[in-house]
């Protein structure tokens, strides 16, 4: 008795299918922290759409201002946006400022300073901060700051569990130290390590 058995040449399915995307990129001076945009406006403006094909539903997790420079961990899963972007998960900047950085505005700042918000006053919440004595190894950034011609500079750590609009920017202006470059260098273990300006890294998710 012969038995005639018909094969069906089918690709096979994967066993476990990923549910989500995540990535850790560093967000070069002058992007905007988001993939489009529907105002006209900003169509001359660079998006993070231009550094990668990211797949649909990505979402950045915090922003950081066109300006700003540095760690931004993007992902398609809500949940994880929702909890990095708690007061859960610190976020460290290294800024540079206008001037020698006091021992005193140092003070002020680990304690809170109040800002605006909204429209509204808005008093930070304590956080750690101390001044760098040496200038971090960061990448030159693509557009020059002004050179010490035009006085001194000094660099600063400031960690945050929060994070207001143009926080750390208005916070060393409110004690006299506006700040000319500021790059977030960390969220929660999560550092920029040797990455450069445009790089990205998918992970299967991020060891907090």
């Amino acid at each position: 008795m012969v038995i005639l058995v018909k094969f069906i040449n089918k690709t096979p399915k994967p066993l476990f299918k990923k549910e989500h995307s995540n990535f850790i990129i560093f967000k070069p001076y002058g992007y905007l922290s988001q993939f489009k945009s529907n105002d006209s406006k900003q169509q001359s403006k660079r998006f993070l759409g231009e550094l990668h094909n990211f797949p649909e539903g990505t979402m950045s997790i915090g922003r950081l201002d066109e300006k700003s420079e540095g760690l931004l961990l993007l992902t398609t899963d809500g949940k994880m946006s929702d909890y990095i972007n708690s007061q859960k998960v610190d976020k460290e900047y290294y800024a540079l400022v206008d001037g020698m950085l006091t021992d005193e505005a140092i003070r002020t700042l680990k304690h809170g300073v109040e800002i605006g918000f909204d429209g509204k006053k808005y008093t930070t919440k304590p956080c750690n901060v101390f001044k760098l004595n040496n200038e971090p190894d960061l990448p030159i950034r693509s557009k020059k700051i002004r050179d010490a011609r035009h006085g001194p500079t000094s660099w600063v750590s400031i960690t945050l569990n929060e994070g207001k609009f143009r926080q750390v920017r208005k916070m060393t202006s409110s004690v006299g130290f506006p700040t000319l470059r500021l790059v977030r260098v960390r969220v929660g273990a999560i550092t920029l390590n040797t990455m450069k300006p445009g790089d990205i890294i998918e992970v299967e998710t991020f060891n907090l």
